[in-house]
């Protein structure tokens, strides 16, 4: 069925991308988070199914943005909604014609990058602002093993205050 194929996309879409993924691994949505990026696809679905005209990129983004606000207390800035918001509405359009192939190639990317940690990249933004961070990956793992060798000596470790917020430093912010 449309809605099926098209529910395991948003699902394999969501999984590739990394803000989702950097939260979900520390648990910024709290014990429940694995959980959240499935309901994250299924408030996707429904947009597209329980309206008579699908939703377009620019919804979907607002969505997004909201649900990572609300849900993680993460405000994206780093423009990966938009690419994220495109790749769904481009797949709900393929679905519906029958074409399945973006759909596979979803599926295999995300299985791919199932067991491959996102910690690495926090503290290195120009990791999160390519599109190949699939080679990245072999010399990334290494740096995990071995704190001393670690190029990255401004790495924010997040701080959450009183009230559970996580506080979130930028890189060059030095306090004078």
């Amino acid at each position: 069925s449309h809605s099926l194929s098209f529910a395991k996309g948003v699902i394999a879409r969501l999984a590739l991308w990394p803000a989702l993924r950097i939260a979900i691994q520390n648990s910024w949505g709290g014990p429940d988070s694995s959980k959240k990026q499935t309901w994250m696809a299924s408030v996707i679905v429904d947009a597209f199914e329980e309206q008579p005209t699908p939703p377009d990129a620019e919804y979907i983004e607002e969505l997004l943005l909201q649900i990572m606000d609300d849900e993680f207390e993460t405000v994206i800035e780093d423009g990966s909604t938009e690419s994220v918001a495109r790749d769904i509405t481009t797949l709900w359009k393929d679905v519906q014609l029958g074409d399945l192939a973006g759909l596979h190639r979803l599926e295999q990317q995300a299985d791919a990058n199932a067991n491959r940690p996102v910690v690495s990249q926090l503290g290195h933004s120009e990791a999160m602002d390519t599109d190949s961070d699939e080679e990245e990956g072999d010399w990334e793992s290494d740096e995990e093993n071995d704190p001393s060798s670690d190029p990255a000596p401004d790495l924010q470790i997040p701080e959450v205050d009183g009230d559970g917020f996580t506080t979130v430093k930028g890189r060059h912010s030095k306090h004078r």
